[in-house]
């Protein structure tokens, strides 16, 4: 297992087309029952330009912003078989990620059916207290990477964003 450590930002949607977009990535993800010692399990169906592929992931949190994470490409007849230990109580979480570089930092950009006016920004560090440079152009509402609510599983079991005061980050 490799270690990860990500912040996760709530964000304005941006105007994509303003953006260096890398990637622009399909994603349904479903929440299968918990694995040993309490991890929390995933399968994915990527579309990426028609060409689809499947991922398996399995991780287990240390802090809000570093998790243990073992991931690995599954063949369709895995997902499949897979999808049989969903979680009945979330729904598929339905997202296009766009991936973007900004002052050599790779953005994850993921916006949401539910919502056309919020998004999540996500930055994979190298540690915990790296600084970011956050593009100009994509306005940071605050950061909500040890908020649970924001995780893509409270995301598919509300089937929306929260409703809470949002404050501006500096």
């Amino acid at each position: 297992m490799g270690y990860e450590i990500e912040r996760k930002f709530l964000v304005e949607f941006p105007d994509v087309k303003k953006l260096d977009v890398r990637k622009r990535i399909g994603i349904t993800q479903t929440y299968l029952v918990n694995g040993e010692h309490d991890s929390q399990r995933r399968v994915r169906r990527i579309d990426e330009d028609g060409n689809i592929s499947y991922t398996y992931t399995e991780k287990i949190f240390i802090t809000p912003v570093t998790r243990e994470e073992n991931e690995k490409v599954i063949s369709g007849e895995d997902y499949d078989r897979l999808l049989k230990q969903a979680k009945n109580e979330f729904k598929p979480v339905e997202k296009v990620r766009y991936a973007f570089n900004y002052h050599d930092q790779l953005f994850e950009l993921d916006t949401y059916p539910f919502s056309n006016s919020l998004a999540i920004m996500e930055l994979e560090l190298k540690n915990a207290d790296q600084l970011i440079d956050f593009p100009d152009n994509v306005r940071v509402l605050k950061d909500v990477s040890a908020d649970k609510r924001y995780s893509n599983s409270a995301l598919a079991l509300a089937g929306r964003f929260p409703a809470d005061k949002i404050g501006e980050i500096s």
